[in-house]
């Protein structure tokens, strides 16, 4: 109800710019006729047309919200002191405005509107609506379930809001918000052969976690302290790690090319030297075919990761949700020899011959080379699934 009576306040502003007084009041929109009406007559105090809209704007306003406030307080109902406080504040707030207008002069006439103070009721309601909200927040506490914590947090907020020194609001506050929280634990759960190294582990879930807290959700991956109750588990499971053993093999290949071998004459058909217009002898470069076998040991080794996401509540007990996540590494060094003429060999077939053997990579080297690529596919699957985590 009070976001409600906010937007219409908020609407009624906006709507006072997009139209005339006159329209504004036909149209039911009264503190929208008021606020336009006040613009105007600021500009020419003696404008009897919206000195009158202004006068039957403001009595039927406040006739409507007088009948409210009554009906509100009969139905004794301690929630409605918030709406009960919203509407004194609009009537304070729009006989402010009211004010920097009058007295106004309508022909003979003196037009002038009753001060009247509200600040006592606006102060009792504000007081009233401050306990409904501390004694709700209080009630909501005992229900035991996060989204009651979540919203007794915003209750006790309000409370402070309006008071401001209600006594133990600041404990009940971070009580509730606490409590309201969803902690999530992400883990490693090694289901291989491989034992992997501690960096391993701790680089998967190097995961930008603070990127996808939310705000009733925090995402950790280790234990807080020993009172911290989980409420979600993401486990991320190897179930298969696949090496493949060192491999070298060769691979050979004939490469000729055609290179520039010096130049010829051109002759005419009496067999003597050709001038150009300038009178110097034509020349033609040459050309010769050379070749090379260009031998290659080439070294490759491979890694595969394969596994699950798994999403679990902890109470209830029960997996969510599961997505299969991979990634692969390869390793690959090329070095070579030459026989033949290196004239025909590119620049990057040269290199391959200046290139020595390496040692291959360990098996763990590899496995650790899979991790970045393996961290993408955690980080998607938690991204893509994260409205199951609550």
């Amino acid at each position: 109800m009070r976001k409600l009576v906010l937007f219409s306040i908020i609407l009624s502003v906006v709507m006072a710019s997009c139209s005339s007084p006159k329209r504004q009041m036909e149209s039911g929109n009264y503190d929208a006729a008021i606020t336009k009406a006040v613009e105007k007559l600021r500009k020419k105090r003696d404008d009897t047309k919206n000195i009158d809209i202004l006068e039957q704007s403001y009595k039927i306003a406040l006739e409507k919200d007088n009948e409210r406030i009554r009906l509100l307080k009969m139905e004794g109902n301690a929630r409605n002191w918030d709406e009960i406080y919203l509407i004194y504040k609009k009537m304070h707030d729009r006989q402010s405005l009211v004010r920097t207008v009058i007295p106004l002069k309508s022909g003979s006439r003196t037009v002038d509107f009753p001060y009247v103070d509200y600040m006592e009721e606006m102060i009792t309601a504000k007081n009233k609506a401050a306990d409904y909200y501390y004694a709700h927040g209080m009630e909501l506490m005992e229900n035991g379930t996060k989204e009651s914590y979540r919203q007794a947090y915003d209750e006790f907020v309000r409370a402070k809001e309006y008071v401001g020194d209600y006594e133990n609001i600041d404990r009940m506050i971070e009580e509730a918000r606490y409590l309201g929280i969803s902690r999530v634990l992400v883990k490693v759960d090694n289901r291989s052969h491989i034992n992997f190294p501690p960096e391993f582990k701790s680089d998967l879930l190097a995961l930008d976690l603070p990127r996808l807290d939310r705000g009733w959700v925090e995402y950790h991956t280790k234990q807080i302290d020993e009172d911290t109750q989980f409420d979600y588990i993401v486990s991320v499971i190897i179930k298969a790690v696949m090496v493949s053993p060192d491999n070298t093999f060769q691979r050979d290949s004939l490469i000729k090319r055609e290179i520039e071998d010096g130049y010829q004459y051109v002759l005419d058909d009496n067999g003597n030297v050709m001038k150009d217009s300038t009178g110097n002898d034509i020349k033609i470069k040459k050309y010769k075919e050379v070749q090379c076998a260009l031998i290659e040991s080439v070294q490759t080794k491979e890694c595969r990761i394969d596994g699950e996401v798994e999403i679990v509540s902890v109470n209830p007990a029960k997996v969510i949700k599961k997505d299969p996540i991979s990634a692969d590494s390869y390793f690959e060094h090329i070095s070579a020899r030459a026989i033949g003429d290196m004239e025909a060999l590119l620049p990057q077939q040269r290199a391959k011959t200046e290139a020595e053997p390496v040692p291959f990579p360990s098996d763990i080297e590899m496995v650790i080379k899979c991790s970045e690529a393996l961290k993408m596919g955690i980080r998607r699957a938690m991204e893509q699934n994260r409205r199951f985590i609550q």
